[in-house]
């Protein structure tokens, strides 16, 4: 979910590994030359998927932690590219603490129309985050520090 500390952690956790860290949604806004915000005004929130989810899929790296969008969910092919490159966690926050982490929802560049509430939002992804993860790791009231120890915790299988 968007305020869930994919970014936030993602980047101690690749310090923590000695990995590099990618964080699509940069390149989305590197590619495109506009928030994620400004995608979604112009384009709307199915553009800001379908990008995203191209993005994703041309992805081919290693020894690299990836934060996603929230929507990654959405776009089979960038969740098989995933598989294909690594662990898939799922960083799960109460509803609770994701409101006070997002503040002004409406202004964050999140992939959802216009009249999806948070909760809505959250009933509708919740069952695909839960679907592709293949470790789950409560991000409710813990230091990023702690979060991103418990994820190196999750060591790499040989192929």
């Amino acid at each position: 979910m968007p305020g869930a500390g994919k970014s936030t952690v993602g980047v101690v956790l690749a310090k923590l590994l000695g990995k590099q860290f990618i964080d699509t949604d940069i390149l989305i806004q590197l590619r495109e030359q506009a928030t994620l915000a400004q995608i979604v005004t112009r384009m709307g929130y199915v553009a800001l998927r379908a990008i995203e989810g191209e993005i994703i899929q041309q992805l081919d790296v290693q020894n690299s932690v990836i934060a996603t969008g929230g929507s990654a969910v959405y776009n089979l092919g960038a969740m098989q590219n995933l598989q294909r490159l690594g662990k898939i966690i799922y960083l799960q926050v109460s509803p609770k603490q994701l409101r006070e982490r997002l503040g002004d929802f409406a202004q964050r560049g999140i992939a959802a129309a216009a009249t999806t509430s948070l909760d809505q939002l959250i009933e509708e992804r919740t069952s695909l985050y839960e679907k592709y993860a293949q470790h789950t790791v409560d991000n409710e009231n813990c230091s990023i520090e702690h979060v991103a120890e418990k994820l190196s915790s999750f060591k790499e299988e040989e192929p």
